[in-house]
């Protein structure tokens, strides 16, 4: 019996390990996959789309995409220590262009990528403090990809609204 909860222990302990070794290339992939999936969403949209809003009391189409990059510098500095290159708020900023609202989503996207990127397991793993909740850095990464994705999946109504068909979904 002692043996045998030796190596339950042991078998639990190595299947956290490779769990805990993967977390980096999941978080990379995911990431990567985002990226592409994200240019192909901001490239749909034309330039006369971006001020779009379906109703008047939520965000324009380029107000979405600012907010996510807003978040993706706010998650990716949180988890990583690192300072945030973009200073103030995206949302808020007053040129909401195709081309600048294309530059800070991509630009808070790379810097996410370039935060893991430098991030051990070991520092994916320690705890963190993100918008007030305590979460390992892994865990907070990982819902910033979950809000980039929400707020994607919001901006295919507009898509749609505008009569353009919405990128193929980019799951693999």
């Amino acid at each position: 019996m002692k043996k045998s909860l030796i190596i339950l222990l042991m078998l639990t302990f190595i299947g956290q390990a490779i769990n805990a070794q993967n977390a980096k290339s999941r978080l990379l992939a995911d990431w990567e996959r985002g990226k592409k999936f994200m240019t192909e969403y901001l490239a749909a949209m034309p330039e006369d789309g971006y001020s779009f809003k379906p109703t008047p009391e939520i965000r324009s189409y380029s107000q979405q995409m600012m907010h996510v990059a807003d978040a993706n510098f706010a998650f990716a500095s949180s988890a990583s220590g690192k300072a945030s290159p973009y200073q103030g708020s995206a949302e808020k900023s007053a040129d909401h262009s195709k081309a600048t609202v294309t530059k800070t989503v991509m630009q808070s996207i790379d810097f996410t990528i370039e935060a893991i990127k430098a991030m051990s397991e070991e520092d994916l793993a320690k705890k963190v403090k993100v918008f007030g909740q305590e979460l390992t850095a892994d865990s907070a990464l990982t819902k910033s990809f979950e809000h980039m994705c929400h707020h994607r999946g919001q901006t295919t109504i507009y898509l749609r609204l505008k009569g353009i068909k919405p990128p193929a979904e980019g799951l693999f």
